[in-house]
């Protein structure tokens, strides 16, 4: 593979030098600020992050507060006590998506994210510790105990709740293999996931650069040039871990 610094010079030039692609990369979450997020946070970005899934993300955001009010501010103790009836009469409330797969993953992410505290004191606890070098074993776990957390879903929610994170989006797949990675176009399987990731490892041992600053310095050296006070708009904007 390339060497990081050719492909930083790059995307720093097509973003207009050092100065404006900075405006783009901002600090990941410590760890201590990852454990300052409340369970009941994490649920919300989980729960924003699978519904925007299929929808633009405007969508999901003009009804956010809806949300809220209608899942009580994602209380865990509220939700999982929630009977059956009262899960049922979500398909009309009318201040969130009235998607029943996806209101169903509420519960179930809730309940997933009480079984972690349980078992780690919190779910910030267990999810702040986790190795910022095994992302893909991070995301195959939440994919397996979570609901409808496998792929882009998962990194979603682990890019928007600031922890440190490598996104898979179109343009850095396009990056990796135009930079001579052997991996599929839909770099979906467990061996091309693992080869990204000790890609992205050596990268960051090379530069000391975070996973966050790495992934979005790639993509931009892809596809179409968005400006960057576009792409300086966009970012944090569906981060609901600290309201």
């Amino acid at each position: 593979m390339k060497k990081f610094k050719l492909i930083q010079e790059t995307a720093t030039k097509r973003k207009g030098g050092k100065k404006e692609i900075n405006k783009l990369l901002n600090r990941p979450s410590t760890h201590g600020e990852l454990l300052e997020v409340s369970d009941e946070r994490y649920l919300a970005q989980m729960t924003r992050c699978v519904f925007n899934a299929g929808f633009h993300w405007r969508v999901i955001s003009a009804k956010w507060n809806g949300f809220e009010e209608a899942f009580h501010q994602f209380d865990i103790g509220q939700l999982l006590t929630k009977s059956p009836d009262e899960w049922e009469a979500y398909v009309e409330d009318t201040r969130i998506i009235r998607n029943w797969q996806k209101i169903q993953t509420v519960f179930h992410n809730a309940a997933m994210v009480d079984d972690i505290a349980a078992e780690h004191g919190s779910f910030g606890e267990f999810f702040a510790q986790w190795p910022v070098a095994d992302q893909v074993g991070l995301m195959k776990y939440l994919h397996k105990h979570g609901a409808r957390l496998g792929g882009k879903t998962a990194q979603w929610f682990i890019r928007f709740t600031g922890k440190d994170s490598f996104m898979l989006s179109d343009d850095v797949i396009t990056a990796l293999l135009a930079n001579g990675l052997d991996i599929h176009p839909n770099a979906s399987s467990l061996r091309d996931l693992k080869r990204i990731q000790q890609t992205f490892n050596d990268w960051q041992d090379e530069t000391g650069l975070p996973m966050t600053h790495l992934s979005k310095i790639l993509s931009y050296t892809v596809g179409d040039n968005v400006p960057v006070d576009v792409l300086a708009g966009y970012q944090g904007s569906q981060n609901v871990t600290d309201s």
